[in-house]
């Protein structure tokens, strides 16, 4: 071999070792802005993703919920199972199983995400409808909620409304006791018939 095909052939060999070295690097790179990315993603954006499965929570207070994922909002889910419809407080749940591998990012999620969970109990209080509140101490309490606040509910005792008051009307006229629920006490709302 001369020195001039001695000379290319460590050439070549350098030139090997840096493509590796720089595949490596970048691999290595890669790697790292995945990490750092995933670090952004959210519980929320998961279960964004997966709206139309079937998962498990388990919520403090309530214990596992399953069912079908119907909605997610930034404060609350509704999911939709064998005990009825569920309104999950998101901050009550510690685990969640059966979600998607994907994420959505919050800059894709609808306006409608932004409801609060006060709109959804607002809904069950306009519709008169009575529910079981699962509070994050574990107790549960048969209600129907009469009016909401910025950061609490107004129930009223009991499984059926008071056929006496016509629910539209003013709630002064009603006699009951009544409870005030702080949001941030609920881990999950479950309808009832």
């Amino acid at each position: 071999m001369t020195w001039e095909a001695s000379l290319f052939a460590l050439l070549d060999d350098l030139e090997q070792q840096a493509e590796g070295l720089f595949r490596t690097e970048r691999e290595l790179e890669i790697a790292e802005r995945g990490q750092a990315e995933y670090a952004g993603v959210t519980l929320v954006s998961r279960l964004m993703a997966s709206v139309g499965d079937e998962v498990a929570l388990e919520v403090t207070g309530a214990g596992r919920i399953g069912g079908a994922l119907q909605r997610v909002c930034a404060e609350w889910c509704l999911l939709s199972g064998a005990g009825g419809e569920w309104i999950v407080r998101l901050a009550a749940v510690d685990q969640a199983h059966g979600c998607s591998d994907r994420s959505v990012p919050e800059a894709a999620w609808s306006p409608l995400t932004r409801l609060s969970l006060g709109s959804a109990l607002r809904r069950l209080a306009q519709d008169g409808q009575c529910c079981r509140l699962h509070l994050r101490d574990g107790t549960v309490h048969d209600a129907r909620p009469l009016r909401v606040g910025a950061d609490f509910v107004e129930v009223a005792p009991g499984t059926r409304p008071d056929t006496r008051l016509d629910t539209r009307l003013d709630t002064r006229l009603d006699t009951r006791p009544r409870t005030l629920v702080a949001f941030t006490a609920i881990a999950a709302v479950q309808q009832r018939d």
